[in-house]
C-alpha cells in the first residue's frame, strides 16, 4: 500500500465499492483499490485475496478488513468492515421499513403490484436490461402510487 489511507477514506471507499456491487463486489474493489486509489498494487491486490480466499466468511469483507488493518490497526479493520457492510444493512432496514408500511396493499389490492412485476420482468427477462436500474426507475413510482392510494383507503 503506498499511501496510507485515513479512516474516513477507508470508510468511504469500502462504502462505494458496496454501493457499486451486487452480488459481486471483488471487480469493483480491484478498480477502486488498485487503479483509483493505488492503495494497493496488482501483486498486492491479488495476494491479499489469495489470502482472504483462505479465510473463512465471504472474500470481500476479509479484504476490507485486511486493508483495514495494513492501513489502520484494527481501527482500520473497522471503518472498512463498517463501510463495506453498513451499506447493504441500511438499504435493506429502509425496505423493509416500506415493504412492512405498504405490505397490506398487496394483500388487499394485488392489481397494484401486478403492472410493476410484469414491467419488472419484461423488463430484465426478455430486454435484457440491469436489474438495479430498473428497480431504481420502478420502485420509486410504485412508492408514490402505493403511498398515494394508501391515503385513500
Amino acid at each position: 500500500m503506498t499511501p496510507r489511507p485515513s479512516l474516513r477514506a477507508l470508510f468511504s471507499a469500502f462504502f462505494a465499492i458496496a454501493l457499486s456491487g451486487f452480488g459481486g463486489t471483488l471487480p469493483f474493489a480491484r478498480r477502486t483499490l488498485v487503479d483509483r486509489l493505488g492503495w494497493l498494487t496488482p501483486e498486492d491486490f491479488t495476494e491479499t485475496l489469495s489470502l482472504c480466499q483462505s479465510l473463512p466468511g465471504p472474500n470481500i469483507v476479509n479484504m476490507s478488513i485486511v486493508v483495514g488493518s495494513r492501513a489502520q490497526g484494527w481501527r482500520g479493520s473497522v471503518a472498512a468492515a463498517s463501510g463495506l457492510i453498513g451499506t447493504p444493512v441500511i438499504i435493506v432496514i429502509i425496505l423493509g421499513a416500506l415493504y412492512s408500511r405498504f405490505e397490506p396493499l398487496l394483500k388487499t389490492r394485488p392489481w397494484i403490484a401486478a403492472p410493476f412485476i410484469l414491467l419488472a420482468f419484461v423488463a430484465v427477462a426478455l430486454l435484457r436490461l440491469p436489474l438495479p436500474y430498473v428497480l431504481l426507475v420502478l420502485a420509486p413510482i410504485s412508492i408514490v402510487l402505493a403511498w398515494r392510494w394508501h391515503r385513500r383507503a
